[in-house]
């Protein structure tokens, strides 16, 4: 018999009883039973979707609008330059419509 599955909420002190309330009393003992003793980083939103966000940004830049980037997504020119550099760099060295390569057939 285990123990901690006899564990109610009222027996928690009032920080556990708080995490226990977020996630749900079942959950949380799942988490004492993997996690008990040890630190664990629970990281912040804009962390968590940063990769999503910079995506966003990709697709919506048109090769002029920095500003209109920075502004909704509350970033400076420079960061929204940064995140759509490899973008920039690519779109340089596409060839122009009609161009003719040497490597071309």
């Amino acid at each position: 018999m285990n123990l901690l599955d006899e564990l109610t909420l009222e027996e928690l002190d009032p920080e556990q009883r708080e995490l226990a309330e977020c996630i749900g009393l079942e959950a949380y003992k799942k988490l004492v039973a993997t996690y008990a003793g040890e630190t664990i980083t629970i990281r912040m939103p804009d962390r968590l979707t940063i990769e999503r966000r910079n995506n966003k940004i990709r697709e919506e830049f048109n090769g002029y609008n920095f500003a209109e980037l920075a502004h909704r997504y509350e970033l400076t020119e420079r960061q929204i330059r940064y995140i759509v550099a490899t973008e920039v760099t690519r779109r340089r060295n596409e060839p122009l419509a009609n161009q003719i390569s040497f490597f071309d057939e």
